[in-house]
């Protein structure tokens, strides 16, 4: 990390006699700002030192940053931003931006000075300028007292927690440090069996052992639904019986279709039992910001929800918050355990866009979904009329809580079309690039950033397809059971920990049944497996991803992604 040159000796900054001019200049209301402030010009005039270094540089350098230059001086020419009228870590990434320094500390580009030409033309060179390392005017993400903490804090307003932390890896990353947080060595986790791959990782580092619950499963669709509090509180009861107290409940609410579980009954159950629920609510930080959005997870009870703010809500992807609520889960921990999986030197344009992306959720968070929401009802309406096409709602699930009307998920088997077909000739043929393609169905997310015109190019599309596809008899379109079952005589023989840390060999598809499997095999997207360390594996599980990779899905985990041999454990 680079160090405040205003540390030990006087420093120049400290001779020079501007220092205190231009903090009262620019009015910084903050005291980090003070203690750790440069002597900054205009960003523009650090934009022309630019330009002069790239004559040292091959042409092509020249050229790109010249282009760039221009953009940012058109740029330049929109009326100012008060610098305290932007959000704390926004602000003093900018104000750190337009220092001018003598750069030597990382990264390489040195604020842009060296960029890529290739990458420099596509993005300009302004995400460099602000790709900067832990300055000291920028705050430490493991130890924030200054403009992180204060962007944390305002996060944790906004979203009802106690505490919140800044992730800059992503909900796997957050996902993985609530369980190390809860679950010690050996101790039980109850989770969901369609649960993403980061709450197994999470297994794995913790060494939890874990708990599963099967849920609800809808043939038609290949879809899996939400928990109810009823199938959680046997799970409670069984451990009781051998013995064991579940040290967390994990719940994913919603899931990647939109299907939500009632967690305030789930919460309340838990917490009469003094465990703390989990809830990767990694598809829902919109949720609970419109009235006809569901409930989000902390204003249901949740102990601990993390939040990708990079989906539905407008943050840069990679990005993402962890919440905390209420005590029954150690805060301390959470940090050692984020600063174990965290990367040393984060980035500061991920951090600055979560605070951005509060910010404008902030501005207007009681209307902002207004026109998101509106859109969403107008595409159903329309698609709903069409014959041969299905939308998921809550006739599909017995146990359906609520589902986020921002997720649009579509069935075409009764055109006698695959997810996967139907995906194909409406991105090809009409430029509709969905979220989420199923084997039978396909997933629109609706944002912020939707607009009229894509709504009617998707049903447009849709009306090709049925132009071109005639209906076909509802059984033709169903398809066997015993084929779509992916959590079918599940059998764990070991703990997901122990088994990624066994011997292991490869052998033939044919020789792995049976066997205990080694490696984590699932369709991606959307990331739940099939096959887990420590798992027997089964004939159902093989049929059901080899149907999966017919159908067009992309299998990660696998060693050999042919799937003509798998790791197993040597046991």
């Amino acid at each position: 990390m680079a160090q405040d040159p205003s540390s030990g000796a006087e420093s120049p900054r400290r001779r020079s006699g501007l220092l205190r001019d231009q903090i009262s200049h620019l009015s910084f209301a903050n005291n980090w700002s003070l203690r750790s402030f440069r002597t900054s010009r205009p960003c523009l005039s650090q934009e022309g030192s630019i330009i002069k270094a790239g004559n040292k540089q091959d042409k092509t350098t020249f050229i790109a940053c010249n282009k760039i230059t221009k953009e940012n001086l058109l740029i330049s020419h929109s009326p100012a931003v008060q610098q305290d009228s932007l959000p704390p870590l926004v602000s003093a990434l900018k104000a750190s931006a337009e220092q001018d320094v003598a750069s030597f500390h990382f990264p390489g580009h040195n604020r842009g000075r060296a960029a890529p030409s290739s990458l420099a033309q596509l993005i300009g060179i302004r995400p460099f300028l602000h790709d900067l390392p832990e300055l000291p005017e920028l705050d430490n993400l493991f130890s924030p007292d200054g403009p992180i903490l204060d962007a944390q804090r305002e996060a944790a307003k906004l979203f009802g927690s106690s505490e919140t932390w800044f992730l800059v890896g992503g909900t796997t990353c957050g996902v993985q440090a609530a369980i190390m947080a809860t679950c010690s060595p050996g101790e039980f986790l109850i989770l969901p069996r369609n649960s993403h791959i980061s709450a197994i990782s999470g297994m794995v580092l913790s060494g939890a052992q874990p708990k599963y619950i099967i849920p609800q499963y809808d043939f038609n669709w290949a879809i899996a639904g939400g928990v109810t509090s009823s199938t959680v509180e046997q799970a409670i009861k069984e451990l009781e019986m051998e013995g064991q107290k579940p040290a967390a409940v994990f719940i994913t609410s919603p899931t990647y279709h939109g299907i939500c579980s009632n967690l305030s009954e789930i919460s309340q159950l838990c917490h009469s039992y003094r465990i703390p629920m989990i809830v990767d609510e990694a598809h829902g930080a919109h949720l609970g910001f419109h009235p006809q959005l569901p409930k989000s997870a902390l204003q249901q009870g949740a102990d601990l929800a993390v939040q990708s703010i990079h989906k539905v809500l407008c943050s840069l992807t990679q990005s993402s918050m962890l919440h905390m609520s209420g005590n029954m889960v150690d805060g301390e921990r959470i940090c050692r355990c984020l600063q174990t999986l965290q990367s040393s030197s984060p980035s500061y344009l991920l951090l600055a866009s979560l605070d951005a992306a509060r910010a404008q959720l902030s501005e207007n968070q009681h209307t902002i979904f207004n026109k998101a929401m509106e859109l969403t009802f107008e595409a159903k309406c329309l698609i709903k009329e069409m014959p041969g096409i299905s939308v998921l709602d809550f006739d599909s699930f017995s146990n359906l809580s609520t589902i986020d009307p921002l997720r649009l998920t579509l069935g075409f088997w009764e055109l006698g079309l695959s997810g996967y077909e139907a995906d194909e000739v409406l991105c090809r043929d009409h430029g509709v690039i969905c979220e989420l393609v199923g084997p039978r169905s396909i997933t629109f997310a609706i944002n912020l950033g939707t607009s009229r015109d894509h709504i009617q190019r998707l049903i447009s599309g849709i009306k090709h397809l049925l132009g071109t596809t005639a209906p076909i008899q509802a059984d033709e379109g169903r398809v066997e059971h015993s084929v779509c079952t992916p959590f079918a005589d599940i059998k764990m023989s070991m703990i997901p920990r122990d088994a990624f840390f066994a011997s292991k060999k490869k052998v033939s598809a044919g020789e792995s049944l049976g066997k205990v499997c080694g490696e984590l095999i699932c369709p991606y997207p959307p990331g739940i497996p099939v096959m887990i360390p420590g798992e027997v594996i089964t004939d159902k599980a093989w049929d059901y991803l080899l149907d999966a990779k017919s159908k067009g899905a992309v299998i990660i985990g696998a060693s050999d992604p042919s799937l003509s041999s798998i790791v197993v454990c040597n046991v």
